[in-house]
């Protein structure tokens, strides 16, 4: 019988320890996620910058858009003459006969006030005529 008991004392644990299996995981898990932004090829094609000669800056059309939402004065800058109306669908056309070989550029100067729907309009309107180039005005920070 006491050899029984002997025998019984004697025997192993037969189980595996995870705990240097996880540690080796998370520092594979790091590696990879540090190594995968640099292998992966960027989605992006960004143009190069070089010596290119400057296209001459041309003057856009600015539109101001009061707190109220509505277009108190466009302005052709490249003459600084106003353009005679303050309806979007008149200044679009207006606009579009500006435009030359290249395409005239518009910025739009809206109040801080102004509901953004009014803006998306005027954005919309100038779209559907087919003016391309437009931009919005900011203040820089100071």
């Amino acid at each position: 019988m006491s050899d029984w008991r002997v025998r019984r004392a004697k025997r192993f644990k037969a189980e595996i320890n995870v705990v240097p299996y996880i540690d080796v995981m998370l520092v594979l898990l790091i590696i990879f996620m540090v190594s995968a932004p640099l292998i992966a090829p960027s989605v992006v094609n960004l143009p190069s910058v070089g010596s290119r000669t400057t296209q001459p800056a041309e003057r856009p059309v600015e539109l101001v858009i009061d707190k109220a939402g509505v277009i108190v004065e466009a302005v052709d800058r490249e003459t600084s003459k106003p353009l005679g109306s303050t309806r979007i669908e008149e200044i679009a056309s207006r606009v579009l006969s500006l435009q030359s070989k290249a395409e005239k550029p518009v910025v739009i100067s809206a109040d801080k006030d102004v509901r953004y729907e009014a803006v998306l309009k005027v954005m919309d309107e100038l779209q559907r005529k087919g003016v391309k180039r437009v931009g919005l005005s900011v203040k820089p920070a100071s």
